[in-house]
């Protein structure tokens, strides 16, 4: 299995929020069953990607790493073993093994619909933090110019409405495609289906205006259809792309941290 390939599996788990920890063999001395860089994830079922080199070897780190989980232990560390004296293999080498403990607290889910320029911009802001980035975009082409990242995922999709339902409950949403007409529906279905933490749209107060009447035509309550921020973003810098990025990313911070009321019994 290749690193990226392997790295995915890390990436896809930190998006559901499972728990799981991250085995390397990160020395080898003398006959082992696998040389150094082998790695593994583990879950609290057991093994599920990769190899150190199976047998008792690998049995003992999924013990171990399964160990870290029962007891949620959250820094990494590292162990060294004999084969022979430590894991009871005829092998005369020794291992020494870094685990790694990803608890399952889960990524902060951020939803993009909209690849363009503020997108691209934004992207490369958002992407060091501790979050998910999923962006949707009916056009591959701007898609392809996103970075590439473990924890951002595009989707190419004809209808991005389509995807609402789909989303985590948690996920923070933003509306940045080509304009009102493909925002709508977007918002349509966030608002009047779903009650996520936070929706922005990209654009100006005139924009916010008609997109409320129409969607309070469309059947939301007056309530609903103003449940966005538009614009989005908090109110400094200028309409370059770059500086409407730094405030959009401010604002999903700030939002993020805000106390929000105890859920009620």
């Amino acid at each position: 299995m290749s690193d990226s390939v392997f790295y995915e599996e890390v990436a896809a788990l930190e998006r559901a929020g499972t728990a799981f920890v991250l085995v390397v063999l990160v020395e080898a001395v003398g006959s082992t069953p696998q040389d150094a860089g082998a790695k593994i994830i583990v879950t609290a079922e057991g093994l599920h990607t990769g190899t150190v080199g199976g047998g008792r070897v690998e049995a003992a780190a999924l013990q171990t790493a399964q160990d870290l989980l029962a007891a949620g232990a959250a820094k990494p560390s590292f162990l060294s073993w004999s084969l022979k004296g430590d894991v009871g293999m005829t092998c005369g080498g020794a291992v020494k093994f870094y685990f790694e403990p990803h608890p399952a607290q889960g990524l902060w889910p951020i939803v993009i619909f909209g690849a363009g320029h503020v997108a691209q911009a934004l992207l490369p802001v958002l992407i060091p933090l501790p979050c998910s980035i999923t962006c949707y975009d009916q056009r591959p082409e701007w898609l392809e110019k996103l970075p590439s990242a473990r924890n951002l995922r595009t989707v190419a999709a004809e209808d991005l409405a389509a995807a609402v339902p789909t989303l985590p409950d948690n996920a923070f949403l933003l509306c940045m495609t080509q304009g009102h007409s493909t925002d709508r529906p977007i918002l349509q279905r966030a608002l009047g289906e779903r009650n996520f933490p936070f929706v922005g749209v990209i654009g100006s107060k005139a924009k916010a205006a008609v997109l409320r009447r129409e969607l309070i035509a469309g059947g939301l309550s007056p309530e609903r259809a103003s449940a966005f921020h538009c614009p989005v973003g908090l109110d400094f810098g200028s309409n370059h792309p770059h500086e409407i990025a730094l405030s959009v990313a401010a604002q999903l911070v700030s939002e993020r941290d805000r106390p929000r009321p105890a859920a009620g019994p």
